[in-house]
């Protein structure tokens, strides 16, 4: 059994009518308890597969899951242990799976940590427990079920509340289920979770708020994939990363290496949208600007961290004063949180998360016509950053910028389709091009830093020091990011040769 669900957290003020529309009609309430089970060593968790015993009314259910492709589809596989009486607890066992796709994952990891899955003993790691208000809905051509939980996920002595909503598709097309969420999540301030009650669990049991931040990974596919099916799988790429990461930071995630991922992923993103847009003519193109607007908000608050933590104890150190910095303006001042919560980038979200689906048919665009769009995308790219290099220093603080952009769109480019021209050839081209990203880098946000002691020096005239301690400092980094660049045409392209 595939499972594809969206979960969702819900604004506060929404809750009481949310859990309301819910229990209308035909709808049942269930309290589940659930026991979360691993190996002692961490086998199955190693594997990204759950395991877990959960009581549902009377009746004791042994659920394992594992992930499929994407972030939003798993594997699941349930198995109902008939028991005496209901308070007697069942034993888990890692064989009621065999046979399954998520088993074959289970008896891998086992195998893999030294266990044999007939004996493995299974130790009782966390637990939930809720009340689920459950109803059934039919909407286009889909059966779905809409739960509403209500309780606490508990490890040791620690717990975290749980209020949060599923949608699950039963039957049907997965975007009759998305669209629904669309008019949810508008008619009731929800927003999109990622984050299972396991590994909310799990990072109880640690003694943490909040998950790891999630890095980019490469994406997967094999062999010689049509261009919409590669753009699929760049796109699953991108939001395997966004998604956690946003998961956090609307949580309220303390950590700005939450944000910092998420502003990768985008970025990550952003670049797939305009340098693959010919393999996805049927994506809405609204969600660009959002992302746009996303990633800029997040930036402000990521440029102002930078300016107080990094910047200014720098000035501080050259004798340079302390000034006081006015504060943002409306608008601007807004929570990291709040921003990943509103509807513009939620409804980007689920439009994205549709377009990762696979399609009912096959791509037809295979081989050597994929290759040679993504080789004239990546040829011209390399050859702006080598003539913008030869000129970088007579270039304007805005036109470096747009060099520094078109940099990035190189390097995540050439990361997206390295294992269609061989991965080690692409592994010395992409870090070739590190000495040139970090310089322009630091050049890129020194010129930030310039402007945001300028306009702090309406207020503050000491604020005049920094600015023109660190414009001394540009030429000599503009120089720096010249000679980076011009490194790059000695760099062996990767992409060139014949099939």
């Amino acid at each position: 059994m595939i499972e594809f669900e969206l979960k969702f957290q819900v604004d506060p003020r929404y809750r009481k009518p949310l859990e309301a529309a819910v229990a209308r009609g035909r709808s049942q309430r269930t309290r589940l308890r659930a026991h979360y089970f691993d190996t002692a060593d961490g086998a199955l968790a190693a594997a990204h597969v759950v395991l877990r015993l959960r009581r549902e009314g009377n009746t004791w259910v042994q659920t394992a899951k594992a992930p499929l492709d994407g972030p939003l589809q798993r594997h699941e596989h349930n198995v109902e242990i008939p028991t005496e009486r209901a308070s007697d607890q069942p034993v888990p066992s890692a064989l009621r799976h065999a046979g399954t796709p998520v088993g074959d994952r289970i008896d891998r990891a086992l195998r893999k940590a030294g266990h044999d899955a007939a004996h493995a003993e299974l130790v009782p790691l966390y637990g939930t427990d809720v009340w689920r208000t459950t109803r059934e809905m039919r909407t286009g051509d889909a059966l779905l079920e809409l739960a509403f939980d209500r309780g606490e996920v508990q490890a040791g002595e620690r717990s975290h509340p749980v209020r949060e909503l599923e949608i699950e598709l039963k039957r049907g097309s997965p975007q009759a289920l998305l669209e629904l969420a669309r008019r949810w999540r508008n008619r009731y301030g929800l927003w999109l979770d990622t984050v299972s009650k396991s590994q909310r669990a799990q990072q109880l049991s640690r003694g943490a708020a909040h998950g790891e931040p999630v890095h980019a990974a490469a994406p997967q596919f094999d062999g010689e994939p049509g261009g919409e099916e590669l753009f699929r799988a760049v796109l699953n790429s991108c939001l395997t990363q966004i998604l956690p990461n946003a998961s956090e930071v609307a949580a309220g995630s303390p950590d700005a290496e939450h944000v910092h991922q998420l502003r990768i992923g985008i970025r990550r993103l952003r670049t797939a949208l305009r340098e693959m847009a010919a393999f996805a003519p049927g994506l809405d193109p609204s969600c660009e600007p959002v992302l746009a607007d996303t990633f800029r908000a997040l930036g402000r608050q990521r440029d102002r961290e930078r300016l107080l933590q990094i910047v200014q104890p720098l000035v501080e150190a050259a004798g340079g004063p302390s000034i006081t910095w006015p504060e943002l303006p409306d608008g601007m001042a807004l929570e990291a949180r709040e921003v990943v919560r509103a509807a513009p980038f939620q409804n980007a979200l689920m439009g994205l998360i549709e377009a990762a689906l696979p399609p009912a048919a096959p791509s037809a665009q295979h081989g050597s016509p994929v290759r040679k769009l993504l080789r004239e995308r990546l040829s011209k790219l390399h050859r702006q950053v080598v003539r913008d290099g030869r000129r970088f220093e007579a270039l304007s603080a805005l036109e470096q910028h747009r060099v520094r952009k078109r940099l990035k769109r190189l390097r995540y480019l050439g990361e997206f389709v390295a294992p269609l021209f061989g991965q080690r050839k692409a592994r010395r081209y992409l870090e070739d091009l590190h000495p040139a990203q970090d310089a322009l880098g630091n050049h890129n946000d020194n010129a930030v830093a310039i402007a945001a002691y300028r306009d702090a020096a309406a207020q503050d005239g000491r604020a005049w020091f920094a600015a023109g301690w660190l414009a001394a400092r540009q030429p000599a980094s503009a120089q720096a990011c010249g000679e980076a660049l011009a490194k790059i045409a000695q760099a062996h392209r990767f992409w060139t040769g014949k099939d």
